[in-house]
């Protein structure tokens, strides 16, 4: 109930002092379970996603937004997950909570990269999502936040008012046709290059092959390769990045 109550309060004001634009609604589907993951590139996407979608969407957050009382109260209120980032079993409980979301046909959020960009590029995106989608045999719907940046730059509390936000949403993502390999790390990695394919194609974004802390690189992987446009249209891709 506290969900749908605070998207009934915010969205009316959200649209108010926003130029929200949402294109590509339709293919995100009126029932069943789905992965709609995300670009992030500010704090503000975890709010204006659900706020224009009209089915309810869940995230995890970052346990920090919990032990905060000035956004514990909103991230609860919202049934939102936290994951604390240095993994083990509080990881393992919210990956878990994932997989309950899933089973009960509702719509998961995730983003791909683990965290903010640091810079506004796309940043490599870990495989976590490809393996709760072919667990869970979901699929997944690729979404770009446009604009959140510079509504809210990192380290900015208060946004830029009056800023356009564009809110790309892509065509699903199937990935039955890898479900008898679903362990497999290649397969992992080549179903995760294609979400960020598409994402860049949606975004606009530079994408960079290295994994992304906020405020620094974390891992370098070697020269950029990402799925090209035939692997995300169901064919062999013509070059795919395979490190895990």
């Amino acid at each position: 109930m506290a969900y749908w109550v605070v998207k009934a309060v915010l969205t009316p004001i959200l649209r108010f002092f926003f130029r929200v634009r949402v294109v590509g609604a339709e293919n995100i589907p009126d029932e069943g379970a789905a992965i709609l993951a995300s670009n992030h590139v500010s704090f503000c996407d975890s709010i204006f996603l659900p706020m224009v979608l009209r089915r309810r969407l869940t995230f995890v957050a970052k346990a920090e937004y919990f032990d905060d009382p000035k956004t514990a109260w909103f991230f609860r209120s919202v049934g939102q997950i936290p994951i604390r980032r240095e993994g083990g079993s509080a990881s393992a409980g919210a990956l878990a909570a994932a997989t309950d979301v899933l089973r009960s046909g509702e719509l998961f959020g995730i983003y791909p990269e683990g965290t903010r960009s640091p810079d506004g590029r796309l940043y490599k995106g870990k495989t976590g999502v490809a393996r709760l989608a072919m667990a869970n045999g979901v699929p997944i719907i690729p979404v770009a936040m446009v604009g959140t940046r510079e509504a809210q730059p990192i380290g900015q509390v208060m946004p830029n008012l009056f800023m356009p936000i564009t809110i790309r949403v892509g065509r699903p993502i199937d990935v039955a046709r890898y479900a008898d390999r679903a362990d497999d790390p290649k397969v992992l990695r080549r179903v995760t290059d294609e979400v960020m394919f598409e994402l860049r194609e949606l975004s606009g974004q530079e994408y960079v092959d290295q994994y992304a802390k906020r405020g620094e690189v974390v891992e370098e992987v070697g020269p950029a390769r990402v799925a090209t446009l035939d692997s995300v249209n169901g064919h062999e891709p013509a070059a795919v990045a395979v490190a895990t």
